[in-house]
């Protein structure tokens, strides 16, 4: 295989159809194909819109962004915003002939979709082949998605090679919990290989760590990086969302798997104390997420500028 490409399917999945397998039911599904040695990756975030998270996190799994628009509502507008809050700058539009041309540009007006490749819904397999494996440079990372046991085998994580390179035999950090887990085996689309590279998805098979103390968002990684509980943040409000973001005010914080329950501390500058810990840096983006909000639930982007307090 040549590589691998991520995307995150927004609107109507029927529009890759046939494109890739569907995966196993759940908040997120996944369906896995290839075509000229590229393995693509489908991420669809099947409980939105009844829930905000899995719109987040199916974009933090991908690189490109399909968007097929065959409404114009609140939920679209969702969609367009965590797209642009969350800088996935290149993808493909779409719409179905019911869509009013002249409200979609007014909607996305501005945004990164503005500057997406637009295709005909029933042509958008061609439009995919122009988008090429985009991998992350650094120390070797796994955002986890999934930990299960298997009958012979012991634990096995699923998730994306997030940078740099992961190997068998290789011991990587398990965060933000602490402990180390040893690579035993790594599959990439089902073969087993001896390393895989950023952005590839993978089946690792690792010791010394149990699914149930592992969860989405977890990491594995080279670096020993240490958790942290607080963040203060250089934030731009969303002028969608319409919640005031006081001093005490429960939100939510996405920062790429990872969605933490938090309290505001201080609204100006925005300083959060998280309800649990997490794995962030300096100058790394997030978003906070207002889940009961009857307006935009995605109050806004933040650049962390401190970090600390696990």
């Amino acid at each position: 295989m040549k590589g691998s490409v991520n995307f995150v399917v927004l609107g109507d999945p029927s529009v890759i159809a046939g494109l890739g397998k569907k995966g196993s039911p759940g908040d997120i599904i996944l369906y896995d194909g290839s075509k000229g040695g590229i393995i693509r990756t489908f991420a669809v975030p099947d409980l939105f819109p009844e829930k905000i998270q899995p719109l987040i996190q199916a974009v933090a799994m991908a690189e490109y962004a399909i968007l097929y628009v065959d409404k114009l509502d609140r939920y679209t507008g969702e969609q367009v915003i965590a797209l642009d809050m969350l800088r996935m700058k290149e993808g493909v539009l779409c719409s179905s002939i019911e869509v009013d041309e002249a409200k979609l540009a007014s909607m996305i007006k501005g945004t990164v979709v503005e500057g997406y490749v637009r295709a005909e819904p029933d042509g958008i397999g061609g439009a995919l082949d122009s988008f090429e494996p985009a991998g992350r440079e650094g120390p070797g990372r796994v955002d986890i998605d999934a930990a299960f046991d298997v009958r012979g085998t012991g634990t096995v994580v699923l998730g994306r090679v997030a940078s740099g390179t992961v190997r068998r035999n290789q011991e990587l950090h398990v965060l933000p919990q602490g402990g180390t887990a040893l690579v035993k085996s790594i599959q990439v689309h089902d073969e087993p290989v001896h390393e895989a590279s950023s952005p590839a998805r993978v089946g690792l098979a690792v010791k010394g760590v149990r699914p149930a103390e592992m969860s989405r968002g977890d990491i594995l990684t080279e670096e020993e990086l240490a958790p942290v509980t607080r963040l203060e943040l250089d934030f731009e409000k969303s002028q969608f969302c319409k919640e005031e973001l006081a001093d005490g005010r429960g939100c939510l914080v996405g920062m790429g798997l990872q969605v933490r329950a938090a309290r505001v501390i201080s609204a100006e500058p925005m300083v959060l104390e998280l309800a649990g810990p997490a794995v962030c840096r300096t100058g790394e983006a997030v978003v906070l997420l207002v889940p009961e909000s009857r307006t935009s639930r995605i109050a806004g982007r933040g650049i962390i500028s401190k970090a600390g307090g696990a």
